[in-house]
């Protein structure tokens, strides 16, 4: 990590919170596998495709905590914030209300599996709120240990229902349950406090920079559920597995934006935030995506040797979440700045995946070679339009 683009303030937050994120994303990434192994191919791909629905509906709540974090710069009072917070929930709340039989009947899964995966988000929405005031008055070692213990809370319950026997629907509602204690105690934990509020907040401002997640999140799951619907199971468990390499890939360097992303807020800063962050991130791919393929050999000892075909190709996995990393680096500045409209690549690069995957693919491979190749074209072309939008 260069001493010239990235302060030693930052590489301390950025430690700091890696340590939080990556247990979170350690405990989030281990329930794959005792899923794996006590639901079969069958009832683990309806447990991924309904986590990737959940990550669908759960998008305001990765908009919220941009949004808090950039007004808390910009001096918004916490109190304000946290009205926000809790009307978006409220929207949200709604939202997974009708979403449910939807979902249900698009992924063919069952009504109570839905309904625990897609309840959550409202749930998410409010911890989202204590985790942006945390971010944007970089707290960050507060804020690692609440990302850590969110991740606990959602999984450490799963995992003890797993082992008892319970099925999808049951994992999703323990994890939810876990998860709103986390919520609760992040509440009572956090007592953040900024400067006089500055004006009334809209749900609005949320949606905007919603719509700029939902990009991101769509093209980073959309390939897992047209999987589901669009080869057979024992296929759709195989891919199910492979995208576990992308999810880590595109997670892992989150904590590079959340510790960046004050700075990426800040006119003054904005540009050599955006640069460090683009040059750290893509780094960080590199190192996952040469470490997957070089570990694929051990992935039928970890999850069994029904998924050994995907071993192969495990590192294109890798590959679209490193590039979905970058291009999230470029999404956050976006945000951070108001620039918005700079989501129409991802939303483009989104309508062309669906367009082959539908149109095209037919195989794993071929699955995850168009996601893979998408996510990359996405990332370069946002990271040159950034780069050039970002100079005086």
């Amino acid at each position: 990590m260069p001493s010239r683009t990235v302060s030693t303030s930052a590489v301390a937050g950025m430690s700091m919170v890696t340590a939080g994120s990556m247990a979170a994303n350690a405990a989030s990434y281990l329930l794959h596998l005792p899923a794996s192994r006590f639901l079969g191919l069958a009832g683990y791909a309806e447990f991924a495709s309904l986590l990737a629905a959940q990550l669908v509906l759960a998008v305001p709540a990765l908009a919220l905590q941009s949004v808090v974090a950039r007004d808390v710069v910009r001096g918004q009072n916490s109190g304000e914030l946290r009205s926000l917070g809790y009307r978006s929930a409220a929207v949200v709340a709604v939202l997974a209300l009708v979403a449910s039989p939807v979902v249900a009947w698009a992924l063919q899964t069952g009504v109570l599996a839905t309904v625990s995966a897609l309840v959550v988000a409202p749930v998410l929405v409010v911890l989202a709120t204590e985790q942006g005031l945390l971010q944007g008055s970089a707290r960050f070692g507060t804020l690692s240990i609440v990302l850590a213990a969110a991740g606990l809370g959602k999984v450490v319950p799963a995992v003890v229902v797993l082992a008892f026997g319970g099925g999808p629907g049951i994992v999703l509602a323990a994890s939810a349950v876990g998860t709103s204690i986390v919520a609760v105690g992040a509440r009572l934990a956090t007592r953040t406090t900024t400067g006089p509020s500055t004006s009334r907040l809209s749900v609005v401002e949320v949606l905007a920079a919603s719509q700029v997640q939902l990009a991101l999140i769509l093209l980073s799951s959309v390939d897992l559920v047209l999987v589901k619907a669009l080869l057979d199971d024992d296929q759709a468990g195989l891919y199910a597995l492979g995208a576990v390499a992308t999810k880590a890939a595109f997670w892992l360097p989150q904590a590079v934006g959340v510790v960046l992303y004050p700075r990426m807020a800040n006119p003054k800063q904005s540009a050599s935030a955006l640069r460090s962050a683009l040059a750290v991130v893509a780094g960080i791919g590199a190192v996952l995506v040469v470490g997957c393929a070089v570990a694929s050999p051990l992935l039928p000892l970890l999850v069994g040797d029904a998924y050994a075909p995907v071993k192969g190709y495990v590192w294109i996995f890798a590959l679209q979440g490193a590039c979905l990393a970058v291009l999230q680096s470029g999404l956050l500045w976006a945000i951070a700045g108001n620039r918005t409209r700079l989501a129409a690549v991802a939303w483009v690069g989104l309508v062309v995946e669906v367009v082959l995957l539908v149109t095209v693919a037919s195989t794993v491979v071929q699955f995850v070679t168009v996601a893979a190749s998408v996510a990359a074209v996405c990332a370069a072309v946002m990271s040159a339009v950034a780069v050039g939008a970002s100079r005086p």
